[in-house]
């Protein structure tokens, strides 16, 4: 299998467009590989399965997404991954993280957004991982408010990403791709 960037960028333009996330105040670019892990400030996982169905995630305010967010104080990217699923999807991860790209994002802000974050440049990275659902997601009170956690064929997770975010269909249909949700 050819997996040159510039094959999977002609067939994911939109997840290789170098583009500007307003909340971040940041400059991003998708980039092939594990991102260096000192770098990495986000992590979502596509979650796979024994079915090799995928989880995806809603809250309260509509919105649909891979599990993962933001890295705290001294967390391993592993913690950060089993604390997210567990959190937004009540997986627990019972396998090793497949770390396959991530965004680079350059800030334009003066400080970074937690004091403990490189700065200006973060990657927000993106793994494959196999897990168990074992109940309903934790929901803290700091977190998201979900209130749908599904299992899908990694077509129809892509499409339900997609009417939301996008950028999260197309990372789930890199990974898929790469053979990485079979090979979970």
């Amino acid at each position: 299998m050819n997996t040159r960037a510039t094959d999977w960028s002609e067939r994911f333009p939109r997840l290789f467009q170098d583009a500007y996330v307003d909340y971040a105040a940041a400059r991003t670019s998708y980039v092939e590989g594990a991102a260096p892990e000192d770098l990495t400030t986000r992590l979502h996982v596509v979650a796979v399965t024994d079915r090799a169905e995928v989880v995806v995630c809603r809250d309260a305010q509509g919105g649909r997404f891979l599990p993962g967010g933001t890295r705290e104080l001294g967390e391993s990217l592993r913690d950060l991954a089993e604390r997210e699923l567990m959190e937004e999807a009540g997986a627990v991860l019972s396998g090793d993280l497949v770390h396959f790209s991530s965004h680079r994002a350059d800030s334009e802000l003066a400080e970074p957004y937690r004091a403990h974050f490189a700065h200006p440049r973060t990657f927000w990275g993106y793994a494959v991982g196999r897990v168990r659902v074992t109940g309903p997601p934790s929901n803290p009170l700091d977190g998201e408010d979900i209130v749908e956690v599904l299992t899908l064929r990694p077509s129809a997770a892509a499409d339900y990403l997609a009417e939301e975010e996008p950028l999260h269909a197309d990372v789930l249909r890199h990974a898929d791709a790469l053979g990485l949700i079979q090979g979970s």
